[in-house]
């Protein structure tokens, strides 16, 4: 896999005033949606992956956070994400909590791959597999795996035909001290799992036995 189709942002502008209006949120919100979008700011990630904060949407949850990731090998986007931690202090009944994590990934594979009947199965065993890797206690998961394929035709009839594979998934984080998820390691599962889809090695030496797509060959340039 590699090479997503660009950032899922909506441009440079649209971000500066994304920080803005998230920091005067954050700032007004509970002390269990300050405290888990903090552990957020500060998680320590691995070097390939490149976040920020993304404007959040704005109906789901009387509080939402969002970060957007994508990660980056010699200068070329492998994949891309996001990320949204939904809070609604009164619970949730559909959640059973009061937080939640949504999240969207997307990356670029071959044809053949994308032919696969087993590969989404595979990619949801990854991201249910990144959460109980990390030791986190989680509930109510859902989602989708998608593959779509473009074929080119007319003036654009020499470009090659193209995949992409796109998971899109949420689940409740259980909360502990003070009714507060472990957000910063629930990020970590999730880069995890966006490093996986975008055929990255394992990280570290107890990752051995995580098996990704291999990458794309001549990623195309950000």
């Amino acid at each position: 896999m590699a090479a997503a189709q660009g950032r899922l942002s909506d441009g440079a502008g649209g971000m500066d005033d994304a920080k803005e209006g998230d920091r005067n949120a954050v700032e007004t919100a509970p002390l269990p949606f300050r405290t888990a979008v903090d552990a957020l700011r500060t998680a320590r990630l691995r070097p390939e992956i490149e976040i920020d904060p993304t404007r959040p949407p704005q109906r789901l949850a009387p509080h939402a956070y969002a970060l957007e990731a994508a990660v980056v090998a010699d200068d070329e986007d492998l994949a891309d994400g996001r990320l949204v931690l939904l809070h609604d202090p009164a619970g949730h009944d559909a959640w059973q909590g009061s937080f939640r994590l949504v999240t969207l990934i997307r990356a670029e594979l071959e044809p053949e791959m994308a032919a696969d009947p087993l590969l989404p199965d595979v990619c949801w065993s990854w991201l249910t597999g990144a959460l109980q890797a990390r030791g986190l206690s989680y509930g109510e998961p859902s989602g989708t795996v998608t593959r779509a394929s473009s074929h080119y035709f007319g003036g654009l009839g020499e470009r090659p035909a193209a995949s992409q594979i796109e998971i899109r998934a949420s689940w409740t984080p259980r909360e502990g001290r003070g009714g507060v998820p472990d957000t910063a390691a629930h990020l970590a599962a999730w880069c995890d799992l966006l490093c996986q889809v975008a055929g990255l090695p394992p990280a570290g030496p107890g990752d051995g036995s995580i098996v990704t797509l291999p990458q794309r060959r001549g990623p195309q340039s950000r």
